[in-house]
């Protein structure tokens, strides 16, 4: 999809309707900086307001996704290969997500696990050292807090990637 085409026929197609951005946002229930996002091409409206975008400006989806008026000739090719777009740009969507939630959690968790690792590594050089046997008990110890970690991180994911999919 293109972000400044689709801005450009969200502008057009507004000011056709005699709408100002504060009036569509309102309509909407945003605000006039969301529209002038949407237009300048810098974002596109959430999935959840298509329906009632279109409505309101008397568009089709295809048209929308388009950012242009079909000719009723063209619309079944172009309905098509607007399904296509839409279906590969919503995995690349969910991917984007995943990875964003992956970097979140990192970020907030660096030094927790960090910590974390200093102490368990000191523990097994020191069982070394010592030649007691408990650098064994914390490799367990790593390899199990590890796991938990993993788990951890992957439903924070899950909870936050996929689940704003499964509530819309």
């Amino acid at each position: 999809m293109d972000q400044e085409r689709i801005g450009k026929f969200i502008a057009t197609c507004r000011k056709k309707k005699n709408l100002t951005q504060e009036q569509l946002a309102k309509k909407l229930g945003l605000t006039s900086k969301a529209v002038s996002k949407w237009e300048c091409g810098k974002g596109l409206p959430d999935v959840s307001l298509y329906k009632d975008l279109c409505n309101i400006l008397g568009i089709t989806l295809n048209e929308f996704f388009l950012g242009e008026k079909i000719k009723e000739e063209k619309f079944k090719e172009q309905a098509d290969n607007n399904l296509f777009d839409a279906l590969e740009n919503s995995s690349f969507a969910l991917k984007e997500k995943i990875k964003y939630y992956e970097n979140k959690w990192d970020k907030e968790h660096f030094f927790e696990l960090t910590i974390a690792m200093f102490i368990i590594v000191g523990f097994i050089i020191y069982g070394f050292i010592k030649d007691n046997g408990i650098q064994y008990v914390f490799m367990i110890v790593g390899f199990t807090y590890g796991i938990w970690e993993n788990n951890r991180k992957q439903t924070y994911i899950e909870k936050n990637a996929y689940m704003q999919i499964y509530k819309k």
